[in-house]
């Protein structure tokens, strides 16, 4: 048995074939996924698991050189961007590195999904709960 953080296998499988550059992507429960990405629906319920919940376990193997989030987020959501923002504080403090927060508009959030590894569903319910992490190498 695997001993690490992540148990989910499909997760698990998708942050061991990362290359540097690659993406991966957490989305809440209305995040539409295109056809391409591996889908991993791990939504239970309006909430469960959250957004947070999914973005933390991941980053926990995932080596992260950058994020992209929706513009959006700040008005519509700034108590989760304001989270989220302290979150990859913390977690470049960990890391050793700095990550880079990029921004663009949903539409082409949206469109940047199609060209991911994966898009990985959570329950959350709350706008703009989406972010594509980067990957950078550990060396």
């Amino acid at each position: 048995m695997k001993k690490g953080i992540v148990l989910n296998a499909e997760i698990s499988s998708v942050i061991s074939r990362l290359g540097h550059t690659d993406t991966l992507v957490i989305g809440d429960a209305g995040l539409p996924i295109p056809q391409g990405p591996q889908r991993i629906d791990l939504a239970l319920t309006h909430g469960i698991p959250s957004f947070i919940q999914v973005l933390e376990n991941v980053c926990q193997e995932m080596q992260v050189e950058a994020a992209i989030l929706a513009d959006e987020i700040k008005k519509y959501n700034p108590a989760l961007h304001d989270l989220l923002l302290e979150f990859f504080f913390q977690l470049q403090q960990h890391q050793g590195n700095t990550i880079e927060i990029r921004y663009t508009r949903h539409e082409q959030f949206k469109q940047q999904t199609a060209t991911s590894l994966a898009v990985i569903r959570s329950g959350e319910c709350s706008p703009y709960a989406n972010v594509i992490l980067c990957a950078g190498v550990t060396f």
